[in-house]
Parts: structure tokens; sequence; C-alpha cells
């Protein structure tokens, strides 16, 4: 039932409704304004930064806002080293007991560099991929001519733990490295769970960087979370390199992705706090971009450095150029503007204008002289938290939250499925076939992304991923056990070998669709968040998406017991999202939302535009108020009218 709706009450209840301009009556202290504004707010001019202050600074079209994107840009590349250089520092080689006869001598020949030598296998090697999610992949030149052995089962079950009573080891690392974390503190055997544990770090870290931090972005600005993030990721992350024992090692990982959360996350919101609307996600998607080039260059940089000392403090080393940032990289003028910090923005503002080399007589909708009135106006900063109180901007950010943390987390399934233990193809056994592979997946779901969003919009494009990831879900789980049972009578025509193909083909799909699930989700939860708490909402989203990826080294480290009832859940997550979707509003081509009650304003829209010259089945904002109004004449008039006791049908109370 349609309701109409007054004062800040908004249309934010049942209504299909665009995100409206805010009424003058909020600014003037109308009977209307309740919560929403006070009598004294500051001038509307002020508060639509993307309709007056942004283009008085010429947008995007000046040099110095194109300089201040492209050193959003940049640090992208050192971001990308760092987030997958876990497949690096952590990947669990082949490993056989020292002194094995040929085996150790083709150790010590490839440790010296001569991998052309290494031809034969040693008598006893296995590896530790078999208690992790690599699933029965091998180092393709440690075979010649020999089937590779049959994966052992964990050391502290089975047969096979006498294999594990050997003192000293030699690897066979598959990444380029002659020695990674694994090889240097021997975490094989009884010790291989602390390698879970290492990669447990890194991704904890994050999740508590992104709500800590976003909180505090939001409360004392971005630029000072940034570059304290930086200063800090460099002291922990150079640490890193002179770590003396794994459990040295795993500590400082969570302080170093405690720190690379910080400016992941205030990267993020400067490079949407930048643009104008039209522009937000393509700029967006070349980060993205670029942090994949950082995902392709990792494994040359790991093979110029041969060693994971080398490689960790290479990766960290570039963030030394970040701390330039300190003097060239301004606060984000929009949460100024936001927060009432209009002092300080204002000195921002003559600072554009000098670097962009403007004439302050550009300025023709009078924002300066506006500025001038309010300069002895308190700052008015928000928390994360005042998202409780409000109708529907929670429900907003908590989907867009469950969104993330499905498509993050079935991610690791269907990679599973590619790459692990149901499907053997002799191509998938090769390590840089298999991060390259992924890296390919999420190079076209980004390129994909571009095209869809551009038609769709954000919610369109989102809703049409989402259920590609359910299908390619839903078809892998079911179909797959369907064609199973049939390819186990003889007259059926079909072996293994078209479930395995089957089973490629959906987790290529579910990969693609997964990846652009999350990162659209990111995206949005960016774009319908205000400014004044827009870190904390993408903290939130950030760190869901995190706990999503978390369940990865927690099925590894359960030596993938569980595996299936993760992808059910997950699968049944995919159902549940394909319809809270459709709860979100649109945000394309629309202003980014300033305060609380903007956000609030942001309510769905129809997926299809109503058709030329048919008559909407909803009133807009407009005809709404001004029926609000009519409607309330009517009931006064019509109270006046009618005896005391009657009611609206005419009938006495009893």
């Amino acid at each position: 039932m349609l309701r109409t709706v007054a004062g800040c009450a908004g249309p934010g209840d049942g209504e299909i409704q665009s995100l409206p301009p805010l009424p003058a009556a909020s600014a003037a202290g109308g009977p209307h304004s309740g919560c929403c504004a006070s009598a004294s707010a500051p001038s509307l001019l002020l508060l639509d930064y993307d309709g007056s202050v942004l283009p008085f600074l010429g947008g995007l079209g000046r040099g110095y806002q194109k300089t201040l994107v492209l050193l959003t840009w940049i640090p992208a590349l050192f971001i990308g080293f760092s987030q997958f250089s876990d497949s690096f520092l952590l990947d669990q080689p082949n490993f056989w007991c020292r002194g094995a006869g040929k085996g150790a001598a083709a150790t010590d020949r490839w440790g010296a560099g001569d991998l052309g030598n290494w031809s034969s296998p040693p008598p006893t090697t296995f590896s530790t991929a078999a208690w992790g999610a690599a699933g029965n992949r091998s180092n393709s030149s440690v075979a010649e001519g020999d089937d590779t052995p049959p994966l052992p089962s964990p050391p502290d079950k089975g047969d096979n733990a006498s294999d594990c009573d050997c003192h000293a080891w030699d690897y066979g690392i598959r990444t380029g490295l002659v020695q990674n974390v694994v090889s240097k503190w021997d975490l094989v055997c009884d010790n291989a769970w602390k390698v879970h544990i290492a990669k447990f770090s890194l991704l904890v870290g994050l999740i508590f960087g992104y709500l800590i931090t976003g909180c505090i972005a939001d409360w004392v600005g971005r630029r000072p979370v940034l570059l304290f993030s930086i200063i800090f990721i460099l002291i922990f992350g150079l640490t890193v390199a002179l770590s003396v024992n794994v459990t040295m090692f795993s500590t400082l990982r969570f302080f170093e992705g405690f720190c690379l959360a910080g400016i992941i996350l205030t990267l993020y919101a400067l490079r949407i706090e930048l643009c104008p609307p039209g522009k937000r996600f393509m700029i967006t998607m070349v980060a993205s971009f670029v942090a994949m080039a950082g995902q392709f260059f990792m494994p040359g940089l790991a093979a110029l450095c041969r060693d994971w000392q080398v490689l960790q403090a290479l990766i960290i080393c570039p963030f030394l150029l970040m701390l330039l940032y300190w003097s060239i990289f301004p606060e984000s003028l929009r949460w100024l503007m936001a927060t009432q910090q209009f002092d300080a923005a204002k000195k921002l503002i003559l600072h554009f204008i000098q670097k962009n080399h403007m004439s302050p007589e550009n300025d023709i909708k009078g924002v300066m002289p506006e500025l001038e009135k309010e300069l002895s106006r308190r700052p008015k900063k928000v928390c994360i938290v005042k998202v409780v109180g409000t109708r529907n901007l929670w429900k907003n950010i908590v989907v867009l939250c469950v969104n993330s943390l499905t498509g993050f987390g079935i991610h690791h399934c269907f990679a599973r499925s590619m790459m692990g233990h149901e499907v053997k193809v002799p191509l998938l056994e090769n390590f840089y076939a298999d991060y390259y592979t992924t890296a390919g997946i999420a190079l076209a779901s980004c390129l994909a992304m571009c095209v869809v969003v551009q038609f769709l919009g954000r919610r369109g494009g989102l809703l049409l991923f989402m259920i590609l990831t359910a299908l390619a879900s839903l078809l892998q789980l079911g179909l797959l056990n369907l064609i199973g049972k049939y390819s186990q009578h003889p007259d059926s025509g079909m072996s293994d070998s078209v479930k395995d193909k089957f089973s490629i083909t959906f987790s290529i799909v579910g990969m693609f669709a997964s990846h652009a699930v999350g990162s659209l989700s990111v995206f949005f939860c960016a774009e319908i968040t205000p400014t004044v708490i827009r870190c904390g909402g993408l903290g939130l989203v950030l760190a869901s998406a995190g706990f999503g990826m978390l369940t990865a080294p927690i099925i590894e480290l359960h030596n993938q017991k569980g595996y299936f009832l993760h992808h059910i859940i997950f699968a049944c997550c995919t159902l549940i999202c394909i319809i809270c979707i459709l709860l979100l509003p649109e945000s394309r081509h629309q202003n980014l939302p300033e305060s609380i009650s903007n956000g609030e304003h942001y309510t769905r829209q129809p997926l299809l535009p109503h058709k030329k010259g048919e008559q909407p089945l909803l009133l807009t904002n407009a005809e709404l108020k001004d029926y609000s109004g009519l409607h309330d004449v009517a009931m006064a008039a019509g109270d006046a009218l009618q005896p005391e006791g009657a009611t609206a049908n005419g009938r006495k109370t009893m």
C-alpha cells in the first residue's frame, strides 16, 4: 500500500523513487523539516557538491584533478603485488627426505639454478598440496615418463605417517623461488597447519583493518589514515622479511594486512569522491585493471628475486614513493564540505583554483560567497553506527555485505572444483597454468562488467551476475551428480571425462560471475553510502569480502572436510541475494549522497523504464508532496464537517 509521506520520512518506505533534490523547506526550517534538517542548516548550494562545487572546480577537466586521479591509480599496482604475494610466499612445494640419493642431488642442482638437469623424481616424493587447496597438483618438471605418484594422506593418519619421520627435507618449489616460507622453516607434515595460520593472518588483518580504519577515516579524514597506513606498512612489511620464525612472520603479516586495508579503503573512497557521476565507474575499473597488472607481473617478480625475503622487501619498497603524498595529496574536499568544515574547505578550494590557474570570476553560482557566510559553523562528523537508526540505508548496506560475502566465498568453491581433486586436467596441474587461469578469468570478468554496467546499470548488472553465479553453482551441484549416476551404467555412453568437462565449464562461469558480484558490490556500496560515513560503509562490505575469502584457508586447514556443505550454503545464499538485490536503488548517473538524510532518499526504482506514454503506477516526489498537502487539507475539512464520534466510514465507535 502506497503511503503519503512528509518531512523526513521521505520516499523511503514503499514507493519507488529516485534521489530527489534537498527540499527547500529543510533549509528554511519549514514545518516538515523535522529530523532531516535544522533551521540553521547550511546553504543548499554548498551541500550540492556534484551540482555546484564540482562544476565550479572544472570537474575532471582540469589538470590538478586528473593528477590526483592518476595518483590514486599508481598505488593499485603495489597493492596488487601485496594481495597476491601469499601464492608465492606460502605455496606448498613437493618435498622429500634429504639424502634420498638422486632426489637430493637433483635438488642441489635445481637450487643452483639448473632446473633443466632435474629429470628424475626422488624415491620418496610427496606434496603438501595433498592437505591444501592445491589439490592433485605436481611439479611438471619432476617426472619424465613416469606417472605422478598418488597423493598421500595427512601425516597424522593413514599408512603414510611413517614418511614424515624425517629430520631434514629437500623441496621442489614451483613458483620460481629458490626458497619460500614453507621451505625456510620446514612447514610440512606435523607443521603443515602453520601454513594455513600464516594465510589467516593477512586476511584477518585486512578484515580488522577495513572495519577500524573505515571508522577512523570518517572521523579524522581520509588523508591522515592513508599517510599513517603507508608509514606503518613500510615498518611492518619490511620487518616481515626479517622474520626469524613462522610465529613472527604470521604476527607481522597481520599488521601488514591491517595497514594495507587502510591504503586500499582510503584510496577507493578518494577516487570515488573526486569524480563526477558519469565517470565514477570507469575510473574505478581502471584502478582494478592496474591491480590486475600487479597480479600478472607477480610471477616474473618472483623469478627475478629467487628468495622470499627479497621478494617481500621488493613488494613493500615501492610504498616509499607514497610518502610524497603527504605534501602533494590533499584531503577529500567532498568530505570537508559534507562534514561542514568550511574553513578548511575554503583553503582547499583556493588551492584547487591556484593549481588549475582558474579565475574566481568563474564562480557563476556564487559558491565562495556562500562559503564565506558559513565559516563560523562547527563541524558535524558522523560515525557508521548512526546507520542503525536509518530505515533504508542500513538495509542497502546489509544487502551489499551479504552479496560481497557470497561472491568472494563461493569463488573459492568454483576454483577448487576446477583445480582440485574432482578434475584431473594435465594443463591445470602446473602452478603457472593455475595462476594465470584465475587471473585471466578475473580480467575477463572486469571487462564484462564494463559492458554490462554501461547498459544495465549497477543494480541490473549485479542481478545478472548473481543469477549466473547461482545457475553455475546449482548446475554444478545437481547436474554433475546426475551425470555421475548415469556414467556408472555401461550403456549410458557417458564417462568421467564428460563430467570433468562440465565441471570445468561451470567452474569457469562461476568464477567469472562471482568475481563480478564481489567487485560490483563494493563499488555499489561506495556510491550509495553517504560521504559522511562512506569509509565506514566501505569497510563493512570489504570486511564481508574478507570473511568470504577466509573460508578458503579454513576449509584447507580441515583437509577439505565440509567442502560440499560449504558450497551448498553459499549456493543457497545466491538465491537469497537475487531477491535482496531487487530492494537496492539504482545509482547510475546519480549524485553521491552527502548526508545520511540524502542516503535515506536513495530508494529502489523499477528495473525496466516506463514505456513512452505509459502512466506510471507511482507518483514522483513532487507529485507525492503536492498530493500529501491536498490530502491533509481534505482531511482537515472532513474532520470539521463530521459529527463528533463519527469515523471515516460513517459508523459510530463503540
